[in-house]
């Protein structure tokens, strides 16, 4: 039977999982996620846990932060005034909020604290600073 190498198109579904236990993506309801090891679309950790499965073997990995979505990193903690924000909109912590960077790309932003003349936001990745588990299952090598 043939093993998942680099730069193999695989099929593969998989319920993603705080240390905690609590699920925070999983593609059992929907189709399974289809890549292209090699090309930087998975975190690492994911990607090396794919690495020599065979079409429907099953595991359980665990990913070290160093290899997930990294350390929360200060540096992406930015001020806002609220008058940079919609008149309608009452800030609260855990919002998710949306601009344009000066290369006009979308960044994304969580409220991480809401002052009395600003907001706190946050840009890390929301899974940032977490261990993450994933149940594996290989659908396909394509």
């Amino acid at each position: 039977m043939s093993q998942v190498k680099e730069n193999d198109t695989v099929k593969v579904h998989y319920t993603g999982k705080l240390g905690n236990g609590q699920i925070f993506d999983s593609s059992l309801e929907r189709e399974p996620l289809e890549v292209t090891l090699g090309q930087g679309m998975l975190i690492p950790g994911f990607e090396k846990g794919i690495i020599n499965m065979e079409v429907n073997e099953k595991k359980t990995i665990n990913i070290p932060v160093s290899e997930a979505y990294g350390e929360v990193k200060k540096e992406l903690f930015y001020d806002v005034k609220k008058e940079q924000l919609p008149q309608d909109m009452a800030p609260e912590v855990g919002m998710g909020l949306a601009s344009k960077d000066e290369n006009g790309r979308e960044v994304q932003f969580r409220i991480a604290e809401v002052k009395e003349d600003h907001i706190i936001v946050d840009a890390n990745h929301p899974l940032a600073g977490h261990d993450l588990t994933f149940d594996l299952e290989l659908v396909e090598i394509k």
